[in-house]
Order: C-alpha cells, then structure tokens, then sequence
C-alpha cells in the first residue's frame, strides 16, 4: 500500500540555515562540517533530521503533491531564530533522508509556532493531497490574551546603515589574523574575507570547504 502520510519528531533548539552560511570571494554560500568549528553546527543539525526523519518512517517515499504542518517549540518567547527561515532549514533534512523527494512537492503550509523550555523541538507532518485536503479557518477570540510584544535588537541602529560592500583594510601588511575554521594566525596576504568582510578564513581552509 502506497503510503500518503508520514510525522517527524526531532528533539532540541531548531537551527537556521542562514545564521550558519559562510561566504566565499565570488559570493557563493558554504556550509562547512568538518571544521571543528561553530559553523559545523547546521551541517550535523541537517544529518540529525535527515536520521530521525528515516529511523521514524522507515521504507517510505512521499513522491505526490503534499500538504505540511509545521509545528516549531522554541524555548524562549523572544530569543529564537526566525521561524519562515526555519521552514526551509528542516525541509533540507527531510529532502535528504529520501522521505520525500523534492520540497517543492510541498503545495501547501502552515506553521505554528509554539515554547517549551523543557523539549523544544519541531514536529512536522506530510500528508498526501491524493488522500488528503486542507481545510481552515482563523477565528476572534472571545477573550483577548495578553500580547507578545516583539521590539528591535538592542544593538540595531534606528537610523539606516550604509554597508560598504568593500572588506575593511585598515590592517598592515604586518598586522596578522585569524582563521575562523583553523583558529591559526595568518598574514593578510594569505586570507581570504567572507560574509561582507566579516569572517576571515585562511586559504588552505578554504580550498578544503570546496
């Protein structure tokens, strides 16, 4: 029997793609995952849903059109990566677990953000539109709640920033730097900037993320 429904539980703080990019010279993204650094993160977050998404649904391949709903627990109200980022993030590691076969198969989503600071985690369910339709409404309660107030970061600027396109190079050619992958001191020479100037990786580093 052709199955037209499948679940994904995975336990912990969900992870944003974006928030561990990294950016090479010609501007094309890299996600490291050997590094032995902070941006390794994403990359064995993606394994880890990719693991459960198959341990849970174990010989099933969702290949029609699909209907999701995305359920995303964070532990804090406020603290916490932006959820329409997020979606993107966990349909990579469904993709790659062979559950599903495209994320563009996803016609239809919604998501639902909740808080749990003793099992943040995301739920997720596909449903097949051969079996299944969707069918919702949104209603005015009877009561009101009290809001969650949302304000901006406290290190954003309220007047508009101009972002010099250009990596700072303030530094002499003596001045020495950082690898942010191999933590080694390097010359200017011998680096290369990434994310607007931010990050600095050295060039053997980089020739191995590639």
């Amino acid at each position: 029997m052709i199955k037209t429904y499948a679940k994904v539980i995975v336990k912990g703080s969900p992870l944003s793609k974006s928030n561990f990019k990294l950016f090479n010279v010609n501007g094309r993204a890299i996600l490291p995952y050997n590094s032995g650094k902070y941006h390794d993160r994403y990359a064995l977050y993606e394994e880890e849903i990719a693991y459960e998404a198959r341990c849970q649904n174990p010989g099933v391949v969702l290949s029609e059109a699909l209907i999701a709903v995305l359920k995303v627990y964070y532990k804090s109200k406020k603290r916490h990566p932006d959820t329409n980022n997020i979606t993107k993030s966990i349909f990579d590691g469904i993709e790659k677990s062979g559950l599903i076969i495209n994320d563009a198969q996803v016609r239809r989503l919604i998501i639902e953000e909740f808080y749990d600071q003793i099992n943040p985690r995301f739920e997720l369910e596909l449903f097949g539109e051969s079996t299944y339709f969707m069918d919702y409404k949104i209603l005015k309660r009877e009561i009101v709640e009290e809001p969650i107030q949302y304000s901006p970061p406290p290190n954003k600027s309220k007047s508009p920033k101009v972002h010099n396109s250009e990596p700072c190079t303030n530094l002499s050619q003596n001045d020495k730097l950082h690898c942010e992958i191999c933590g080694k001191k390097i010359k200017k020479e011998n680096s290369i900037s990434a994310n607007n100037g931010k990050t600095i990786i050295c060039k053997d580093c980089l020739t191995k993320l590639f």
